[in-house]
């Protein structure tokens, strides 16, 4: 019988965990907000009162949760106990590599390994088990015991980023860093067709089914040009917060990123505008705000 924990059911959790439930898993489950669990127990899952209850020793644990605080909060001692030896932790959240070391570092003193799986998907690809998932940390035998999980709830793809446990997530960051500067550059653009009376419709339409053909602009493009950011598919707090970690990485690391300080400042000057909570792509209103628009 296949079992997994799963802690964090958060826009992304959540359609991962229904997958797993769906694939036959026997799942516990954990999330702050216990209401969130709700259509899973419905579904058969077990709802616990604590994220160390999640775990059966010897077993998998998959978490899922906004920032390296929260990971910390429940990647604890009492996680790592009860998972044991030959227990395995895959981290499917978004934080900076170091996080991920240390927490390698601190499971393996319980028998557990830890791997790192960041996932790119917005709610709607994680449902359909489209996301594309970075993995990292242990050894390929972990690797392959985490693939096989990992495909059941939502990688059409996993790439293999080797044994540091941090590799995954600057894999992560990058990405994230690159949809961002896109935002910004279609953000821009859209700004100035619209300055030059062009139809913007127009614009989005020959430039991503010729030179842009590609989902990063046609769906983001779609939601800027529409100027639809609720309901979040991803809130821009959590995309200041990986700004903001690619930039540590450029500090510690010596590698210039200009581009991140543009679009941080970005960020940050819309969530000053109350846009916090909306989708991260709010901040393409910033360019038309300064072109007067």
């Amino acid at each position: 019988m296949k079992r997994v924990g799963f802690i964090g059911l958060g826009n992304l959790g959540l359609p991962i965990a229904t997958n797993l439930l769906r694939a036959g898993y026997v799942i516990k489950v954990y999330n702050r907000t216990k209401e969130k669990a709700a259509s899973l127990v419905v579904g058969g899952a077990q709802a616990v009162s604590y994220s160390h209850e999640v775990a059966d020793r010897g077993g998998i644990v998959i978490s899922l949760v906004s920032d390296d605080n929260a990971l910390r909060d429940v990647a604890n001692d009492e996680l790592a106990g009860a998972l044991g030896n030959g227990g395995l932790h895959i981290s499917m959240s978004t934080i900076g590599a170091n996080t991920s070391r240390d927490l390698a570092t601190h499971h393996k003193k319980f028998g557990v390994n830890y791997l790192a799986a960041p996932v790119f998907a917005r709610p709607e690809a994680a449902a359909a088990k489209k996301g594309f998932v970075c993995l990292s940390g242990g050894n390929p035998s972990e690797r392959s015991r985490a693939h096989a999980v990992l495909t059941d709830a939502v990688a059409q793809q996993v790439f293999d980023f080797g044994n540091d446990a941090g590799a995954a997530n600057v894999v992560k960051l990058i990405g994230n860093f690159m949809l961002a500067a896109s935002i910004e550059l279609m953000a821009e653009v859209f700004a100035l067709s619209e300055k030059n009376g062009l139809e913007t419709q127009s614009v989005y339409e020959m430039l991503t089914s010729t030179l842009f053909a590609a989902p990063v602009f046609q769906n983001y493009g779609r939601l800027i040009l529409n100027r639809k950011f609720d309901p979040p598919s991803f809130r821009l707090a959590l995309g200041l917060k990986d700004v903001n970690l690619i930039l540590q990485n450029s500090n510690q690391t010596k590698s210039p990123l200009p581009m991140a300080n543009l679009v941080r400042d970005k960020m940050m000057k819309s969530i000053a505008h109350g846009n916090d909570e909306r989708d991260w792509a709010a901040f393409s209103e910033e360019a038309r705000r300064d072109s007067g628009i």
